[in-house]
């Protein structure tokens, strides 16, 4: 199997995505590089902004002649910009949203958006309208922003962040959603806390889906 190179924004995705790894794909091999200003600057001054910056990262996690055969970016906020910069790698570049955005868009038409940063929304709700022009669907995408929750985040309460995301869930109603989606990869924790809701409408999260797509393109490489 071939290795995959995760680009980050925050070091507390590192052993979710280990464990991962260790669940569900057995001798994938990860290099991680954790950049963790790059959230910060994009929130400020826009996904634009971070362009080179992007840039720079994804050619050190995709170069250096470590055999890397493709790279996963588990930012949602610069996602589009690193898959878009992809293009000009010699590997392919896996926003670890699109695999969610999919499954969203087959899972129904009432897509809830919920993020615990705004400038997710914009990126997100793009990527999900994009899949449902793909596959040549109709979506409507509402989206919340549990903004307390952040905060939480940032101050290093991964269990209170959680309990925050899962009660943003439980307020959708079941007539507004036909899928729920945890636009960023940190709210995954969230979708274990609400079994009650994912019994009557799907709840999505994309670190599982993603390392899927990418440990797939990894190990058809050929490299590593």
């Amino acid at each position: 199997m071939g290795t995959l190179g995760v680009l980050h924004t925050s070091p507390v995705h590192v052993p979710v995505f280990d464990g991962l790894r260790d669940s569900d794909h057995p001798g994938l091999e990860l290099r991680h590089h954790v950049v963790e200003g790059l959230l910060g600057r994009a929130r400020r001054e826009g996904a634009d902004a971070v362009v080179p910056a992007v840039r720079d990262a994804l050619v050190r996690v995709a170069g250096g002649g470590d055999g890397v055969a493709a790279v996963l970016c588990t930012c949602s906020t610069i996602g589009g910009v690193a898959e878009a910069l992809g293009a000009d790698l010699e590997v392919p570049v896996v926003r670890v949203d699109r695999p969610m955005a999919a499954a969203a868009v087959a899972a129904g038409s009432r897509v809830v958006v919920i993020a615990t940063v705004a400038s997710t929304v914009g990126p997100t709700s793009a990527l999900i309208e994009e899949e449902a022009l793909r596959a040549g669907r109709d979506v409507s995408v509402r989206a919340v922003v549990v903004e307390e929750a952040w905060e939480r985040f940032e101050a290093g309460d991964a269990v209170g962040y959680a309990e925050s995301v899962a009660r943003a869930v439980r307020a959708v109603r079941d007539a507004d959603a036909d899928v729920i989606v945890l636009a960023q990869a940190s709210m995954a924790g969230a979708e274990a806390l609400v079994p009650e809701v994912r019994a009557r409408v799907p709840v999505l999260s994309s670190p599982r889906l993603g390392l899927a797509s990418a440990a797939a393109l990894a190990a058809g490489s050929g490299r590593g």
